[in-house]
């Protein structure tokens, strides 16, 4: 059963945005090397600054995205232990929450099927709690997407059985992840991970033409993190692929 794989982020516009701190230039850089040093050594001097452990949160999801399979794991742990360690600090900053929600749904999968489960539950606590903490997060809505995409996937007999043997799989599915993918492109319109995730979604509601409208808008956004080329790439095919048939 396929849970989701969350792509990475840096945080988009809106009310919410964050001050700017050491690391954050190099990190939009994409120098991702670059930002783990800033971000260390300006930790080091604060060592309980929340605001530097959920960017390192941040900094490797976006890693491990990037990274070679074999490393993938290991790096996304990284992700969620900065991200716990983040809403140990302070439990009212929505980010520490959303990246501690990205990374598990990578983690994901390398886990077998009750695992799944467990981290599915636990994902959408994180989420819940980071859009009550902040509204205008459009990471944590663009995740929430994913997870309700995932969830639209999952069969009425697939259902039946995790939740006699593994545990209840949350509500929702294709509706939501529609709905929530919307709110995160129209508090971050420039993000290519919130178009590309909305035309998976629209593809499998049978919205063919608004499918391929949304592909190509991804594949027409400028580049934010490092995993955008590759994104854009896909939903450049994807979308020539649904007009193929």
């Amino acid at each position: 059963m396929t849970l989701l794989l969350v792509a990475l982020l840096v945080t988009g516009g809106g009310a919410s945005a964050p001050r700017r701190m050491a690391g954050d230039a190099e990190f939009e850089r994409l120098e991702y090397a670059r930002a783990e040093v800033a971000y260390d050594s300006a930790r080091a001097l604060t060592p309980d600054s929340a605001g530097y452990l959920w960017r390192l949160g941040r900094l490797y999801v976006c890693m491990g995205d990037m990274a070679e399979h074999d490393k993938k794991e290991e790096t996304y742990r990284k992700a969620v232990a900065y991200a716990e360690r983040c809403i140990r600090a302070d439990s009212n900053i929505a980010a520490g929450h959303t990246w501690k929600a990205a990374a598990l749904g990578n983690i994901a999968m390398f886990e077998g099927s009750k695992g799944k489960v467990r981290l599915c539950n636990e994902i959408k606590h994180e989420l819940d709690r980071a859009l009550a903490l902040d509204s205008l997060d459009d990471v944590a809505y663009s995740i929430m997407g994913s997870f309700y995409l995932a969830l639209g996937k999952v069969s009425w007999i697939e259902r039946q059985l995790a939740s006699l043997f593994l545990g209840s799989l949350p509500d929702g599915g294709f509706e939501e992840a529609e709905a929530a993918l919307r709110r995160a492109i129209a508090i971050a319109p420039g993000m290519v991970r919130h178009r590309f995730e909305l035309a998976l979604v629209l593809k499998e509601e049978g919205k063919t033409r608004e499918a391929i409208e949304a592909f190509r808008a991804a594949s027409e956004l400028p580049t934010t993190v490092a995993s955008d080329p590759r994104t854009k790439e896909r939903a450049l095919r994807m979308a020539q692929k649904l007009e193929e048939e």
